[in-house]
């Protein structure tokens, strides 16, 4: 705690002589959300191509390995509501910069320690239990990294440009995806296997903690400025107990978890399985490939900017309803199309591209979907805890379900999976018919 408030003195020193401008705000969101995918995408990676050889060699069967793996990567999306219970507690007794420093120390702390960890074949379960726990660590802390500041933007942005303030915070995932893909890539590109499997790919998680300090301090130091704290004394970003936020709003916190359901489903079918249907499929080498999606999350940043000015045009509501028929029309297409992820490189490039151009689209409006129904009292908790929500149900479990059904029935299962999220979505938006104007 002591070094919280010495890092908050220091955060605060940035910022006494100006106020803080939207742009400020802006890059201190992108920074921080840029720094938690990081995390989240290089554990993702690992899930592929080291985890089901390092931690699970006992199992001869790779696909059951990486079966396996899926199922410690779902950890941290079943951890994170809990997280959001705990750490919302912690920001009413201590304070928002504690919480953060807290969550994003133990983000890092337990990231970095995976880089650690020894192998099955040195302390055999005891690494299995190891990892799980920093998963479940990594799921607690992403809960608590919730800080409030892509409401602090929504609610400083222009009436008319609230589309493309609220994309903002949502270009963090292909910046997070691009850097942890390029250092994954880089060295499995210079290292032979049996180098890259002994400590090549430890080195991401030993980044983590570093970025995650460099991120912490980024937002420390809006969370700090007075306009955060004005807010605050309004009661606009005030942490309330989950269970009453439950009692007063649990119907609109459902439906804003099941609101962005496409896009999350997506999220992880252009971005995980894809690696691993490929690694355990197909002969294209994972370094190629890791590049290729590179080129995809570029494009997809580009269409959460898209969505943006889209949204500022007709709404956010009419823009979440056009991606999700954007999703399902390509559901359908990979249904019909099995050929996306046959031998061809070149249809499995237009699949990955065209994939991340969608889900920047669906994305890039979902943060907060339905949280202005909630109030100012309960928008912050409300928005944390269904994203919490979505996170869990939407994406958490799709690369262990989707890898499954298409190991037995074929690739059309990943139409159908994508298609039901499509459905959800869609759903979603005809129960809450308010337009959605704001985090």
């Amino acid at each position: 705690m002591a070094q919280s408030a010495a890092l908050e003195r220091d955060a605060q020193q940035v910022h006494t002589d100006h106020k803080v401008a939207p742009g400020e705000i802006a890059i201190g969101v992108v920074i921080g959300r840029a720094s938690e995918y990081f995390d989240f995408f290089v554990f993702g990676i690992a899930s592929v191509l080291v985890f089901p050889k390092v931690f699970f060699s006992f199992e001869h069967d790779a696909l059951t390995a990486t079966l396996y793996s899926f199922a410690v990567f779902a950890l941290a999306f079943v951890a994170r509501p809990i997280g959001t219970v705990i750490f919302m507690a912690v920001d009413r007794r201590h304070g928002r910069s504690v919480k953060l420093t807290t969550a994003l120390f133990l983000l890092g702390s337990s990231t970095a320690a995976i880089s650690f960890l020894p192998s099955y074949e040195s302390i055999g379960y005891a690494a299995i239990w190891l990892l799980a726990g920093l998963r479940i660590a990594q799921g607690l802390a992403l809960a608590g990294a919730w800080d409030g500041l892509a409401s602090l933007l929504a609610l400083n942005a222009p009436p008319d440009r609230r589309g493309w303030y609220a994309m903002i915070p949502q270009l963090g995932a292909p910046l997070g995806f691009i850097v942890a893909s390029l250092l994954f890539a880089f060295f499995i590109v210079n290292l032979s296997s049996e180098d890259f499997l002994d400590w090549g790919w430890r080195f991401p998680f030993y980044c983590a903690f570093t970025i995650n300090v460099v991120a912490l301090f980024a937002r420390l130091s809006i969370v700090a400025s007075d306009e955060f704290k004005a807010l605050m004394d309004q009661r606009s970003l005030e942490p309330v107990p989950v269970f009453e936020l439950l009692r007063r709003h649990g119907l609109h916190v459902w439906i804003g978890a099941f609101v962005p359901l496409a896009a999350f489903a997506l999220f992880h079918l252009v971005t995980i399985f894809p690696i691993s249907w490929l690694a355990l499929f197909a002969d294209r080498p994972p370094g190629e490939f890791l590049i290729v999606q590179c080129s995809g999350a570029i494009v997809c940043a580009g269409a959460i900017a898209a969505s943006g000015l889209i949204a500022d045009q007709i709404g956010r509501r009419n823009t979440l309803i056009l991606s999700a028929c954007l999703i399902g029309l390509f559901a359908i297409g990979s249904i019909i199309a099995p050929l996306i992820f046959g031998e061809s490189a070149i249809g499995q490039t237009i699949y990955v591209n065209v994939g991340f151009m969608i889900l920047g689209l669906a994305y890039g409006q979902t943060a907060g979907a339905v949280t202005s129904r909630l109030g100012a009292r309960y928008r912050y908790t409300g928005a944390a805890l269904t994203s919490d929500l979505a996170w869990m149900f939407g994406a958490g479990f799709a690369p262990l379900v989707v890898l499954f059904l298409a190991s037995r029935y074929g690739l059309a299962m990943v139409g159908l999976y994508l298609l039901s999220g499509a459905a959800s979505t869609l759903l979603a938006l005809f129960l809450d018919r308010s337009e959605m104007r704001q985090m």
